[in-house]
């Protein structure tokens, strides 16, 4: 299958990418790992992506979705790929169906995650980092730690990062609605959207999640 995940932050999207790629054995394709891989590989790729993100500018579309597909061609992307943070706005939505189009191959469906923005923010702006080891996270609410601010694993201190703030999270949340959210509407005209909500544990979600995408396969079967 080939698949885009959307949904704003704070959804659980790179959480439910993983579990999803493994339970349907396709890659899971990120935007971060993308450029990360490129620009750790000096790819020439890469070299033009850094070269924007030294000078302090947004990286232009095109080189995103050269990218893109440069690891959509990739052996193990063949049979199918989830698609993690790209496309990101209507523009390399199009650039998208074009390079498919070009290969012969189309979308199978693309899983819009749902959840409220009061959510998203309770999420976010609850997250607590250890100073130590930015791997032990904690949330005021659903997994705080036993000593307020105090690391259970190795009793460093937790930290609030910047952009985990409340101001920040909603920001982050307008920039979501005003680039990003349009590609629901123009994936619905072509009647690609699965939408399920992404409250409730992580088990339930991943098994909602595969119930909207089986539908897909057993149309195709019909």
């Amino acid at each position: 299958m080939r698949i885009v995940l959307v949904g704003p932050p704070g959804a659980g999207k790179g959480t439910q990418a993983v579990r999803l790629a493994k339970e349907l054995n396709i890659p899971h394709i990120s935007t971060g790992d993308l450029f990360r891989a490129n620009i750790s590989q000096q790819t020439e790729l890469g070299k033009l992506a850094k070269s924007y993100m030294d000078a302090g500018n947004l990286v232009p579309d095109e080189v995103t979705i050269a990218m893109a597909k440069d690891r959509m061609e990739q052996p193990d992307a063949q049979r199918g790929f989830l698609l993690d943070g790209f496309p990101r706005n209507v523009s390399q939505a199009e650039a998208l169906d074009e390079v498919l189009k070009n290969e012969g191959i189309k979308l199978d469906a693309v899983l819009d995650l749902e959840v409220p923005e009061d959510e998203v923010v309770k999420r976010i702006a609850g997250r607590r980092i250890c100073r130590n080891d930015s791997s032990h996270v904690f949330h005021v609410t659903y997994t705080p730690p036993k000593v307020e601010g105090v690391c259970d694993v190795c009793g460093g201190e937790l930290y609030q990062r910047d952009d985990d703030s409340e101001d920040t999270v909603r920001t982050r949340l307008e920039v979501y609605h005003t680039q990003t959210e349009p590609i629901i509407d123009y994936y619905k005209a072509q009647g690609l959207v699965r939408t399920i909500s992404s409250l409730g544990p992580v088990d339930e979600i991943t098994t909602r999640a595969l119930h909207a995408l089986k539908r897909d396969e057993d149309d195709e079967k019909k």
